[in-house]
């Protein structure tokens, strides 16, 4: 990985990091850090789940997991766990991006380096943040539906959970784009805190009150399965030259989607990269360790780092827009649900 480093001399006179001619302390086994997986309920992270071990191991980095199954206080004490077992770096990816605070300060305290996947805490010492740009999300899949509804009609936005970065950055850009380049397009907001349920029901209510709606944003897969069978209750899931047919873009990019987009039951979905959430998560932990500092600039994997706050760096993956025919909507172009590229089409 070609990105360009500085020495960080004040954590390596500090004695906690091995300084920058190595790979960090190596014990027998290799050097043992710790990683939180915040859920096992979704494709997408038992997906990030797979990739973790196998790409530790080709790191030489000997792993201590947990999984705080989407629950702070649940994160909080697996940190405890992690801590007593001696790592000498975390990786989680706190749901709620406030109340990791408080834990995120113990691990400054200890001077054990922190990377945050996915999520971006909202205060806190954090190494670096291994995230798609969000904001990038919300404006791909509002390009998406307002062109595919040539800027008039209704859609239903699945939102997230408004507590965590995400929602509300995928949030705020898919309002901020229909505003400003689709005004003729009626959203309709629904905070589903990341819940298939929640956001079934609340995608019911919507479809009886506005039969007319022509659109469905789901800000991640949670919501699939629950929103194709809503749609093909009502008589909704037909091809998209049919004028019933409600234009549905996700975001996640897990194999389902892909094959719901070959087979015409959805539409688009914007491909998050589970397997280089795993592999610079990994690799910066291991950097954090070894007392190297990234600088912001263009990456050599086709991504971004970008300087959030004094201290907070944040690696932004690239996440393409997926669909059928890689057609481009106003200023952004898409990749064909075929392509080779995308992490869904892995057969590992």
């Amino acid at each position: 990985m070609k990105i360009r480093y500085l020495c960080s001399a004040a954590l390596v006179a500090a004695g906690v990091l091995a300084g920058c001619s190595g790979g960090g302390t190596t014990a027998s086994g290799g050097t043992v850090i710790g990683v939180d997986y915040p859920r096992s309920d979704t494709d997408f992270w038992n997906a990030y789940i797979k990739y973790v071990p196998q790409l530790a191991g080709q790191l030489g980095l000997e792993l201590k997991t947990t999984n705080s199954q989407n629950d702070v206080a649940t994160l909080t004490a697996n940190v405890q766990t992690m801590i007593s077992q001696g790592v000498k770096g975390v990786v989680m990816a706190p749901q709620d991006t406030a109340a990791i605070i408080p834990t995120l300060q113990q691990l400054a305290g200890k001077k054990i380096p922190v990377v945050s996947v996915d999520t971006r805490p909202d205060q806190g010492d954090v190494y670096m943040v291994v995230r798609a740009d969000n904001r990038a999300y919300g404006e791909k899949a509002c390009r998406f539906l307002g062109t595919k509804l040539a800027g008039q009609g209704k859609v239903v936005m699945l939102q997230g959970d408004l507590a965590s970065i995400n929602g509300r950055d995928r949030t705020e850009a898919f309002n901020d784009c229909m505003k400003q380049n689709f005004p003729g397009i009626t959203v309709f907001g629904e905070a589903t805190n990341w819940d298939a349920g929640t956001a079934a029901q609340k995608l019911q209510t919507r479809l009886t009150a506005n039969p007319d709606i022509k659109g469905v944003y789901m800000q991640s897969s949670f919501a699939l399965a629950g929103t194709l069978q809503l749609l093909k209750q009502r008589g909704l899931l037909v091809p998209a030259a049919d004028p019933k047919h409600v234009f549905i873009v996700s975001n996640d990019g897990i194999p389902e989607e892909l094959e719901k987009i070959r087979a015409g039951e959805m539409d688009a979905t914007v491909s998050q990269p589970a397997d280089l959430f795993a592999k610079y998560a990994l690799q910066y932990v291991k950097d954090a360790i070894a007392g190297k500092k990234p600088v912001p600039g263009k990456t050599d994997h086709d991504s971004t780092i970008v300087a959030i706050r004094d201290g907070l760096t944040e690696d932004q993956l690239a996440a393409p827009l997926v669909t059928a025919d890689g057609a481009t909507f106003g200023p952004v172009a898409s990749v064909k649900v075929d392509d080779k590229s995308l992490w869904g089409n892995s057969k590992s």
